[in-house]
């Protein structure tokens, strides 16, 4: 089978050659060695062996975001600059309905993420206010170019997989997370006035582009927001299954197959993502990060989900690699048991870090040597 055939195999439920084997974020199509932007960590020389091993011998799995129309309302401004440290500072400002909203972010040279230090919503009166702002029209004529750019570049190596922030992602993002678990706590009336209003927006511009785009994986993000031990698992029924459930239900009418992405704790919430009608889960985390096994999984809705996980970042960076085998192991043995609808073995996350080291670079090539082997 061609990487691009397994992959699709798998989330159709078809049985396959040998289990896909995927590095999640990395897929070597957007880490480019030879872009000289500073803040690109992919350039040193560390990540060749890698990014080449991934191009030729993992299933890619290629996220794009959704070409969604800015939910944000009015003209944003926006300003950098860089500190003594060389990391580099965003602010941004919107001043609309007699009101100043702003926020701001830091990125560092070594460490491939986004620092948030300030949120668009402050306190409750920020969220009045935003709510009070008129919705902008909404324009349907998303440029899908990009992702069929993408899979092009691919070719059977691989598949793309759009990247979806739910309603409760987007809603509780405008918050720091200590402003968003007080405030989604008590003023919940308030706040799915906010998820109503991103779910509206959402609906129309998910259904629209599942027709242009048929038939493609989706990762749906944001659940997490509202699982244990952020929020009871009443919330998470109420905060996410009637806002995700009908962008799934569009998602899955054209053809294609959500997967719901949430970190850390499911045993409360497996029968409400299933709810959801998604068709996949990531990363089933095992205990200690997580409080249930791919086991575990597996034997309930092992016929409904194909199951992405469950390696940990930490044990692929600081594990022997006679260790992170019987990980390795471990996952493809639980992951493929029985009737399942399918498995991928994947890492729960990716390194950031500038510098990727030896020990590091061995578990990665261990995943996929096992993997082969585990097919044979």
């Amino acid at each position: 089978m061609t990487r691009r055939e397994r992959l699709m195999a798998t989330l159709a439920g078809l049985p396959v050659d040998r289990p896909a084997v995927s590095f999640y974020e990395l897929n070597a199509l957007d880490q480019d060695p030879g872009d000289k932007d500073p803040y690109n960590i992919y350039s040193h020389r560390s990540w060749k062996a890698l990014l080449d091993l991934i191009r030729e011998k993992t299933d890619r799995i290629v996220m794009r975001k959704l070409p969604l129309a800015d939910p944000l309302p009015g003209d944003i401004q926006s300003s950098e600059h860089i500190d003594e440290n060389g990391s580099l500072h965003t602010t941004q400002t919107i001043k609309t309905g007699g009101h100043t909203f702003s926020c701001r972010t830091r990125r560092d040279l070594d460490i491939d993420t986004i620092w948030h230090l300030e949120h668009w919503l402050k306190h409750t009166q920020d969220l009045q206010a935003w709510l009070s702002l008129p919705e902008l029209e909404l324009e349907l004529e998303p440029d899908v170019s990009p992702i069929l750019a993408a899979e092009a570049q691919l070719g059977d190596s691989g598949i793309v997989m759009i990247d979806l922030a739910d309603p409760l992602c987007q809603a509780a993002e405008m918050f720091d997370m200590q402003t968003y678990m007080v405030l989604a706590l008590t003023e919940t009336k308030l706040f799915h006035r906010l998820l109503e209003r991103f779910a509206r927006r959402l609906q129309q511009q998910v259904a629209c582009i599942a027709k242009l785009l048929p038939g493609r994986l989706w990762r749906v993000y944001g659940p997490e927001y509202a699982a244990p031990p952020y929020m009871p698992p009443a919330l998470f029924r109420e905060f996410v299954v009637p806002y995700d459930r009908p962008l799934i239900e569009s998602i899955h009418a054209q053809g294609g197959y959500a997967r719901i992405h949430s970190h850390g704790h499911l045993r409360d919430i497996l029968d409400d993502i299933v709810a959801t009608g998604c068709v996949g889960l990531d990363p089933v985390e095992p205990p200690p990060q997580g409080d249930v096994t791919l086991d575990y999984v597996r034997e309930r809705y092992g016929g409904q989900l194909v199951l992405f996980g469950n390696l940990e970042l930490v044990d692929l960076e600081t594990l022997r690699p006679d260790q992170f085998a019987e990980k390795v192991r471990t996952a493809l043995e639980q992951g493929t048991k029985g009737q399942g609808r399918g498995f991928v073995l994947m890492p729960s996350a990716s390194p950031i870090g500038r510098e990727l080291s030896p020990a590091t670079l061995r578990n990665y090539e261990i995943m996929v040597e096992i993997a082969e082997a585990f097919g044979a």
